[in-house]
Protein backbone atom coordinates (compact mmCIF):
# COMPACT_ATOMS: atom_id res chain seq x y z
CA UNK A 1 0.00 0.00 0.00
CA UNK A 2 2.41 2.08 0.64
CA UNK A 3 4.78 1.60 -2.26
CA UNK A 4 2.04 2.22 -4.41
CA UNK A 5 1.44 5.28 -3.28
CA UNK A 6 5.18 7.10 -3.57
CA UNK A 7 4.51 7.97 -7.30
CA UNK A 8 1.19 9.62 -6.72
CA UNK A 9 3.05 11.48 -3.85
CA UNK A 10 5.67 12.38 -6.16
CA UNK A 11 3.52 13.66 -8.80
CA UNK A 12 1.43 15.93 -6.41
CA UNK A 13 4.85 17.54 -5.08
CA UNK A 14 5.69 18.34 -8.42
CA UNK A 15 2.40 20.07 -8.82
CA UNK A 16 2.86 21.85 -5.89
CA UNK A 17 6.09 22.69 -6.55
CA UNK A 18 4.74 24.28 -9.77
CA UNK A 19 1.35 25.97 -7.67
CA UNK A 20 4.30 27.55 -5.73
CA UNK A 21 6.48 28.80 -8.33
CA UNK A 22 3.76 30.45 -9.98
CA UNK A 23 2.44 32.52 -7.50
CA UNK A 24 5.73 34.68 -9.08
CA UNK A 25 4.28 34.86 -12.19
CA UNK A 26 0.97 36.64 -10.89
CA UNK A 27 3.05 38.92 -9.25
CA UNK A 28 4.99 39.59 -12.59
CA UNK A 29 1.97 39.90 -14.80
CA UNK A 30 0.43 42.52 -11.72
CA UNK A 31 3.28 44.30 -11.59
CA UNK A 32 3.69 44.49 -15.47
CA UNK A 33 0.34 46.04 -15.68
CA UNK A 34 1.15 49.05 -13.76
CA UNK A 35 4.56 49.50 -15.31
CA UNK A 36 3.09 48.47 -18.81
CA UNK A 37 1.07 52.07 -18.29
CA UNK A 38 4.20 54.17 -18.48
CA UNK A 39 2.83 56.69 -16.26
CA UNK A 40 6.11 56.75 -13.22
CA UNK A 41 8.96 55.09 -13.76
CA UNK A 42 9.43 51.41 -13.37
CA UNK A 43 11.79 51.44 -10.77
CA UNK A 44 9.70 53.54 -8.43
CA UNK A 45 6.86 51.30 -9.24
CA UNK A 46 8.83 48.06 -8.48
CA UNK A 47 9.91 49.57 -5.21
CA UNK A 48 6.44 50.29 -3.83
CA UNK A 49 4.95 46.98 -5.04
CA UNK A 50 7.88 45.44 -3.23
CA UNK A 51 6.90 47.83 -0.03
CA UNK A 52 3.36 46.53 -0.39
CA UNK A 53 3.99 43.05 -0.54
CA UNK A 54 6.97 42.35 2.29
CA UNK A 55 6.64 39.23 2.23
CA UNK A 56 8.55 38.70 -0.72
CA UNK A 57 11.77 37.13 -0.26
CA UNK A 58 14.62 38.69 -1.47
CA UNK A 59 15.51 36.15 -4.47
CA UNK A 60 11.55 36.51 -5.19
CA UNK A 61 12.13 40.12 -5.76
CA UNK A 62 14.75 39.61 -7.74
CA UNK A 63 13.09 37.49 -10.11
CA UNK A 64 9.89 39.58 -10.50
CA UNK A 65 12.34 42.70 -11.08
CA UNK A 66 14.51 41.13 -13.35
CA UNK A 67 11.65 39.72 -15.45
CA UNK A 68 9.63 42.86 -15.18
CA UNK A 69 12.67 44.77 -16.94
CA UNK A 70 13.51 42.00 -19.29
CA UNK A 71 9.59 42.56 -20.71
CA UNK A 72 10.40 46.55 -20.70
CA UNK A 73 13.52 45.82 -22.87
CA UNK A 74 12.11 43.53 -25.34
CA UNK A 75 8.90 44.75 -25.42
CA UNK A 76 8.08 44.81 -29.15
CA UNK A 77 9.62 41.15 -29.81
CA UNK A 78 7.81 39.94 -26.61
CA UNK A 79 4.43 41.27 -27.74
CA UNK A 80 4.77 39.74 -31.00
CA UNK A 81 5.48 36.56 -29.81
CA UNK A 82 2.11 36.84 -27.07
CA UNK A 83 -0.01 36.67 -29.82
CA UNK A 84 -0.13 33.04 -29.87
CA UNK A 85 -0.17 30.71 -26.56
CA UNK A 86 -3.32 30.70 -23.70
CA UNK A 87 -4.07 32.64 -20.99
CA UNK A 88 -4.03 36.54 -20.97
CA UNK A 89 -1.67 38.68 -23.07
CA UNK A 90 -0.39 40.38 -20.11
CA UNK A 91 0.32 36.68 -18.41
CA UNK A 92 2.43 35.66 -21.69
CA UNK A 93 4.54 38.87 -21.77
CA UNK A 94 4.80 37.88 -17.82
CA UNK A 95 6.24 34.16 -19.06
CA UNK A 96 8.20 35.79 -21.73
CA UNK A 97 9.96 38.13 -19.14
CA UNK A 98 10.78 35.22 -16.91
CA UNK A 99 12.25 32.99 -19.54
CA UNK A 100 14.56 35.53 -20.33
CA UNK A 101 15.77 36.19 -16.67
CA UNK A 102 16.12 32.87 -15.22
CA UNK A 103 17.13 29.41 -15.95
CA UNK A 104 15.01 27.06 -17.80
CA UNK A 105 14.75 24.63 -14.93
CA UNK A 106 13.38 27.44 -12.93
CA UNK A 107 11.46 28.63 -15.42
CA UNK A 108 9.47 25.37 -15.78
CA UNK A 109 8.77 25.12 -11.97
CA UNK A 110 6.87 28.17 -12.42
CA UNK A 111 4.69 27.84 -15.55
CA UNK A 112 2.03 25.47 -16.37
CA UNK A 113 3.07 22.58 -18.95
CA UNK A 114 1.09 24.15 -21.67
CA UNK A 115 2.72 27.26 -21.43
CA UNK A 116 6.43 25.14 -20.86
CA UNK A 117 6.07 23.43 -24.02
CA UNK A 118 4.60 26.89 -25.82
CA UNK A 119 7.94 28.71 -24.43
CA UNK A 120 10.04 25.70 -26.08
CA UNK A 121 8.12 26.51 -29.62
CA UNK A 122 9.02 30.07 -29.47
CA UNK A 123 12.84 29.21 -28.59
CA UNK A 124 13.49 27.47 -31.62
CA UNK A 125 12.41 30.30 -33.67
CA UNK A 126 15.26 32.12 -35.26
CA UNK A 127 15.76 35.72 -34.43
CA UNK A 128 17.72 36.88 -37.56
CA UNK A 129 14.05 36.16 -39.28
CA UNK A 130 12.09 39.01 -36.90
CA UNK A 131 12.11 42.83 -38.66
CA UNK A 132 14.64 45.07 -37.58
CA UNK A 133 12.28 46.79 -35.69
CA UNK A 134 11.65 43.79 -33.32
CA UNK A 135 15.34 42.22 -33.35
CA UNK A 136 16.12 46.17 -32.15
CA UNK A 137 13.12 46.21 -29.29
CA UNK A 138 13.35 49.99 -30.45
CA UNK A 139 10.12 52.76 -31.38
CA UNK A 140 10.68 53.84 -34.95
CA UNK A 141 11.65 57.42 -34.05
CA UNK A 142 14.95 56.15 -32.28
CA UNK A 143 15.76 53.73 -34.48
CA UNK A 144 16.12 56.02 -37.64
CA UNK A 145 18.06 58.44 -35.13
CA UNK A 146 20.31 56.25 -34.85
CA UNK A 147 20.55 54.74 -38.42
CA UNK A 148 21.80 58.48 -39.42
CA UNK A 149 24.93 58.23 -36.96
CA UNK A 150 25.56 54.46 -37.43
CA UNK A 151 25.83 52.14 -39.63
CA UNK A 152 24.10 48.82 -39.72
CA UNK A 153 26.20 46.38 -37.76
CA UNK A 154 26.99 49.20 -35.33
CA UNK A 155 23.03 49.53 -34.96
CA UNK A 156 22.63 46.24 -34.31
CA UNK A 157 25.04 45.72 -31.93
CA UNK A 158 24.03 48.80 -30.07
CA UNK A 159 20.84 47.58 -29.82
CA UNK A 160 21.53 44.21 -28.60
CA UNK A 161 23.84 45.50 -25.66
CA UNK A 162 21.09 47.92 -25.12
CA UNK A 163 18.40 45.06 -23.90
CA UNK A 164 21.00 43.68 -21.27
CA UNK A 165 21.28 45.27 -17.76
CA UNK A 166 23.95 48.16 -17.32
CA UNK A 167 27.44 47.03 -15.21
CA UNK A 168 27.92 48.30 -11.73
CA UNK A 169 30.47 50.86 -11.57
CA UNK A 170 31.84 52.21 -8.43
CA UNK A 171 34.04 55.77 -8.13
CA UNK A 172 36.26 55.18 -5.58
CA UNK A 173 36.28 58.45 -3.53
CA UNK A 174 40.33 59.33 -2.90
CA UNK A 175 39.69 61.81 -0.34
CA UNK A 176 39.48 58.70 1.67
CA UNK A 177 41.51 56.18 0.03
CA UNK A 178 42.95 55.14 -3.38
CA UNK A 179 41.67 52.88 -5.86
CA UNK A 180 44.47 50.59 -4.83
CA UNK A 181 43.51 50.38 -1.31
CA UNK A 182 40.32 49.83 -2.19
CA UNK A 183 40.76 46.97 -4.43
CA UNK A 184 43.29 45.67 -1.24
CA UNK A 185 40.93 45.60 0.48
CA UNK A 186 37.85 43.85 -1.01
CA UNK A 187 40.95 40.93 -1.57
CA UNK A 188 41.48 41.44 2.39
CA UNK A 189 37.76 40.82 2.90
CA UNK A 190 37.81 37.69 0.49
CA UNK A 191 34.12 38.11 -0.68
CA UNK A 192 33.19 35.52 -3.43
CA UNK A 193 30.08 36.86 -4.41
CA UNK A 194 32.13 39.91 -5.39
CA UNK A 195 34.72 40.64 -8.50
CA UNK A 196 35.82 44.23 -8.76
CA UNK A 197 38.12 45.29 -12.01
CA UNK A 198 39.71 48.95 -12.99
CA UNK A 199 37.39 50.57 -15.28
CA UNK A 200 39.74 50.89 -18.43
CA UNK A 201 38.83 54.64 -18.13
CA UNK A 202 38.49 56.50 -15.73
CA UNK A 203 41.73 56.50 -13.18
CA UNK A 204 38.93 55.87 -10.22
CA UNK A 205 36.34 53.38 -11.45
CA UNK A 206 35.72 50.18 -10.12
CA UNK A 207 33.19 47.95 -12.17
CA UNK A 208 31.91 45.01 -9.39
CA UNK A 209 30.75 41.90 -11.11
CA UNK A 210 28.01 40.31 -9.89
CA UNK A 211 24.78 41.71 -7.66
CA UNK A 212 26.54 42.83 -4.51
CA UNK A 213 23.99 44.67 -1.74
CA UNK A 214 26.38 47.63 -1.19
CA UNK A 215 24.57 49.36 1.68
CA UNK A 216 25.65 46.76 3.33
CA UNK A 217 29.05 46.57 3.50
CA UNK A 218 31.58 48.59 5.46
CA UNK A 219 34.03 50.75 2.94
CA UNK A 220 30.92 51.35 0.85
CA UNK A 221 29.10 53.00 4.18
CA UNK A 222 32.39 54.99 5.21
CA UNK A 223 31.92 56.42 2.02
CA UNK A 224 34.73 55.16 0.19
CA UNK A 225 33.23 54.48 -2.55
CA UNK A 226 29.91 56.02 -4.77
CA UNK A 227 27.73 54.36 -7.09
CA UNK A 228 28.16 55.96 -10.32
CA UNK A 229 28.47 55.02 -14.46
CA UNK A 230 32.06 55.21 -15.78
CA UNK A 231 31.04 57.47 -18.59
CA UNK A 232 29.60 59.82 -15.93
CA UNK A 233 33.15 59.53 -13.94
CA UNK A 234 34.93 61.10 -16.70
CA UNK A 235 32.72 64.75 -17.17
CA UNK A 236 34.90 65.43 -13.68
CA UNK A 237 38.18 65.00 -16.15
CA UNK A 238 36.77 67.27 -18.60
CA UNK A 239 36.11 69.98 -16.33
CA UNK A 240 39.19 69.35 -14.62
CA UNK A 241 38.81 71.71 -11.48
CA UNK A 242 41.55 72.96 -9.06
CA UNK A 243 42.31 74.09 -6.37
CA UNK A 244 41.17 76.83 -4.67
CA UNK A 245 38.64 77.37 -7.56
CA UNK A 246 34.97 78.50 -7.72
CA UNK A 247 32.99 75.43 -9.07
CA UNK A 248 29.41 75.28 -10.00
CA UNK A 249 27.55 72.23 -10.71
CA UNK A 250 24.28 73.96 -12.31
CA UNK A 251 22.36 70.81 -12.14
CA UNK A 252 23.37 69.02 -8.92
CA UNK A 253 20.53 66.40 -9.03
CA UNK A 254 21.62 63.54 -6.47
CA UNK A 255 25.37 64.76 -6.28
CA UNK A 256 26.87 62.28 -8.11
CA UNK A 257 29.52 64.54 -10.62
CA UNK A 258 30.06 66.96 -7.43
CA UNK A 259 31.17 64.84 -5.25
CA UNK A 260 33.57 63.76 -8.23
CA UNK A 261 34.17 67.41 -8.83
CA UNK A 262 35.05 67.97 -4.77
CA UNK A 263 37.55 65.06 -4.62
CA UNK A 264 39.84 66.18 -7.93
CA UNK A 265 39.38 69.50 -5.70
CA UNK A 266 41.31 67.98 -3.03
CA UNK A 267 38.30 69.42 -0.51
CA UNK A 268 39.33 72.98 -1.22
CA UNK A 269 37.97 75.82 -2.86
CA UNK A 270 34.10 76.17 -3.16
CA UNK A 271 31.87 74.15 -5.19
CA UNK A 272 28.18 74.74 -5.51
CA UNK A 273 25.32 72.61 -6.39
CA UNK A 274 22.54 73.91 -7.58
CA UNK A 275 19.04 71.98 -8.45
CA UNK A 276 15.54 73.41 -8.54
CA UNK A 277 14.06 70.08 -6.91
CA UNK A 278 14.30 70.10 -2.92
CA UNK A 279 14.05 66.50 -3.07
CA UNK A 280 17.13 65.95 -4.72
CA UNK A 281 18.97 68.00 -2.87
CA UNK A 282 18.16 65.99 0.22
CA UNK A 283 18.52 62.97 -1.52
CA UNK A 284 22.57 64.47 -1.79
CA UNK A 285 22.95 65.37 2.12
CA UNK A 286 23.76 61.82 3.53
CA UNK A 287 26.30 61.13 0.32
CA UNK A 288 27.76 63.92 0.80
CA UNK A 289 27.76 63.63 4.52
CA UNK A 290 29.51 59.91 4.00
CA UNK A 291 31.97 61.76 1.21
CA UNK A 292 34.06 63.28 3.85
CA UNK A 293 33.77 66.85 1.89
CA UNK A 294 33.69 69.96 3.56
CA UNK A 295 33.86 72.62 0.58
CA UNK A 296 30.17 72.02 -0.83
CA UNK A 297 27.85 73.83 -0.98
CA UNK A 298 24.42 72.72 -2.13
CA UNK A 299 22.05 75.63 -2.93
CA UNK A 300 18.24 75.04 -3.84
CA UNK A 301 17.32 77.51 -6.90
CA UNK A 302 13.36 77.95 -8.37
CA UNK A 303 15.06 77.91 -12.15
CA UNK A 304 17.84 78.89 -14.17
CA UNK A 305 16.62 82.34 -13.97
CA UNK A 306 16.58 82.66 -9.84
CA UNK A 307 17.96 86.42 -8.70
CA UNK A 308 20.37 85.14 -6.50
CA UNK A 309 22.51 83.57 -9.45
CA UNK A 310 23.28 87.05 -10.01
CA UNK A 311 26.00 87.15 -7.53
CA UNK A 312 27.54 84.75 -9.28
CA UNK A 313 27.95 86.25 -12.37
CA UNK A 314 31.25 86.55 -14.19
CA UNK A 315 33.46 85.39 -10.79
CA UNK A 316 33.22 81.59 -11.29
CA UNK A 317 36.23 79.43 -12.73
CA UNK A 318 34.13 76.44 -13.97
CA UNK A 319 30.66 74.81 -14.54
CA UNK A 320 29.18 71.71 -15.08
CA UNK A 321 25.75 71.29 -17.08
CA UNK A 322 24.66 67.94 -16.91
CA UNK A 323 21.50 69.01 -18.44
CA UNK A 324 18.08 67.67 -18.21
CA UNK A 325 17.57 65.37 -21.14
CA UNK A 326 15.44 62.20 -22.39
CA UNK A 327 17.76 59.71 -20.87
CA UNK A 328 18.21 56.94 -24.00
CA UNK A 329 21.58 56.95 -23.24
CA UNK A 330 21.03 55.16 -19.95
CA UNK A 331 18.53 52.14 -21.32
CA UNK A 332 20.39 49.48 -20.18
CA UNK A 333 18.94 50.64 -16.50
CA UNK A 334 15.57 52.57 -17.42
CA UNK A 335 14.04 50.55 -20.25
CA UNK A 336 11.12 52.21 -19.55
CA UNK A 337 12.59 55.28 -21.10
CA UNK A 338 12.28 54.52 -24.82
CA UNK A 339 8.56 54.03 -24.38
CA UNK A 340 8.16 56.94 -22.67
CA UNK A 341 9.76 59.48 -24.30
CA UNK A 342 8.85 60.80 -27.74
CA UNK A 343 10.23 63.44 -30.51
CA UNK A 344 7.51 66.21 -29.24
CA UNK A 345 9.38 65.41 -25.67
CA UNK A 346 13.00 66.04 -26.79
CA UNK A 347 11.72 69.14 -28.65
CA UNK A 348 10.53 70.53 -25.13
CA UNK A 349 12.95 69.42 -23.30
CA UNK A 350 15.70 71.64 -26.52
CA UNK A 351 13.87 74.76 -25.05
CA UNK A 352 15.11 73.94 -21.30
CA UNK A 353 18.15 72.97 -22.44
CA UNK A 354 19.18 75.90 -24.43
CA UNK A 355 18.07 78.03 -21.78
CA UNK A 356 20.06 76.30 -18.97
CA UNK A 357 23.19 76.38 -21.08
CA UNK A 358 22.60 80.17 -21.70
CA UNK A 359 22.00 81.02 -17.71
CA UNK A 360 25.30 78.58 -16.69
CA UNK A 361 27.17 80.79 -19.23
CA UNK A 362 26.62 83.91 -17.53
CA UNK A 363 28.58 82.35 -14.70
CA UNK A 364 32.01 82.43 -15.88
CA UNK A 365 34.75 84.86 -15.68
CA UNK A 366 36.81 85.04 -18.67
CA UNK A 367 39.12 82.40 -19.25
CA UNK A 368 36.46 80.25 -17.31
CA UNK A 369 35.39 76.34 -18.75
CA UNK A 370 32.13 75.46 -18.87
CA UNK A 371 31.42 71.35 -19.81
CA UNK A 372 27.59 70.53 -21.35
CA UNK A 373 27.18 67.30 -21.06
CA UNK A 374 24.00 64.72 -21.11
CA UNK A 375 23.24 60.95 -20.92
CA UNK A 376 21.39 61.28 -24.68
CA UNK A 377 22.09 59.66 -27.61
CA UNK A 378 19.73 62.27 -30.10
CA UNK A 379 22.00 64.67 -31.98
CA UNK A 380 19.05 67.42 -30.92
CA UNK A 381 19.56 67.11 -27.48
CA UNK A 382 23.73 67.03 -27.59
CA UNK A 383 25.99 68.79 -30.44
CA UNK A 384 22.52 70.97 -32.50
CA UNK A 385 22.42 72.69 -28.62
CA UNK A 386 26.53 73.51 -28.43
CA UNK A 387 26.44 74.17 -32.20
CA UNK A 388 23.58 76.82 -31.63
CA UNK A 389 24.81 78.25 -28.79
CA UNK A 390 28.40 78.93 -30.04
CA UNK A 391 26.46 80.36 -33.13
CA UNK A 392 24.81 83.36 -30.83
CA UNK A 393 27.89 83.00 -28.28
CA UNK A 394 30.99 84.39 -30.02
CA UNK A 395 32.84 84.80 -27.09
CA UNK A 396 33.19 81.26 -26.28
CA UNK A 397 35.05 78.56 -28.00
CA UNK A 398 35.03 74.69 -28.41
CA UNK A 399 37.84 72.95 -26.64
CA UNK A 400 38.99 69.27 -28.09
CA UNK A 401 37.74 66.45 -25.76
CA UNK A 402 40.45 64.34 -27.19
CA UNK A 403 43.72 66.87 -25.76
CA UNK A 404 41.88 67.36 -22.44
CA UNK A 405 42.28 63.09 -22.23
CA UNK A 406 45.48 62.66 -22.94
CA UNK A 407 46.42 65.35 -21.00
CA UNK A 408 44.84 63.47 -18.09
CA UNK A 409 46.31 60.30 -19.28
CA UNK A 410 42.93 58.68 -20.06
CA UNK A 411 43.50 56.35 -22.48
CA UNK A 412 40.16 57.19 -24.49
CA UNK A 413 40.39 58.55 -28.57
CA UNK A 414 37.45 61.30 -29.05
CA UNK A 415 37.92 64.35 -31.69
CA UNK A 416 35.92 67.53 -30.31
CA UNK A 417 33.25 65.98 -28.29
CA UNK A 418 32.61 63.05 -26.02
CA UNK A 419 30.91 61.02 -27.38
CA UNK A 420 30.41 57.34 -25.72
CA UNK A 421 28.33 54.28 -26.69
CA UNK A 422 27.45 51.24 -24.72
CA UNK A 423 28.09 49.10 -27.38
CA UNK A 424 31.79 50.54 -27.85
CA UNK A 425 32.86 52.29 -24.18
CA UNK A 426 30.29 49.53 -22.06
CA UNK A 427 29.28 52.76 -20.60
CA UNK A 428 25.88 54.28 -20.55
CA UNK A 429 25.22 56.72 -23.63
CA UNK A 430 27.18 60.43 -22.85
CA UNK A 431 27.84 63.30 -24.68
CA UNK A 432 30.09 66.01 -23.68
CA UNK A 433 31.08 69.25 -25.49
CA UNK A 434 34.37 71.70 -23.58
CA UNK A 435 33.39 75.20 -24.04
CA UNK A 436 35.95 78.51 -22.84
CA UNK A 437 34.87 81.93 -22.46
CA UNK A 438 37.52 83.92 -23.75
Amino acid sequence: MVSARRPLRGKQDKKNQRSNGGHLVDHIERLLAEVLQFVSPADVLTSRYFRQHPQLGQRERGVIAESVFAVLRRKIEFSQFAESGSGSQLRRLAILGLAASASPAVVVRMVRQEESVWLDHLRKIDRASLSLKARANLPEWILTELQAQLDSEQVAQLAQVLQEPAPLDVRVNTVKCSRAQLLSHLADQGMADLVAQETPFSPDGLRLVGKPALSGMDWFADGWAEVQDEGSQLLAYLLAPKRGEMVVDFCAGAGGKTLALGALMRNSGRLYALDVAARRLAKFKPRLARSGLSNVHPVLIDSEHDPKLKRMFGKVDRVLVDAPCSGLGTLRRNPELKWRQSLDAVAELNIKQVSILNAAAKLLKPGGRLVYATCSLMRAENKEVVDQFLATHPEFVRLSVGEILRAAHIPLVMDDDLVLWPHTHQTDGFYAAVLQRN
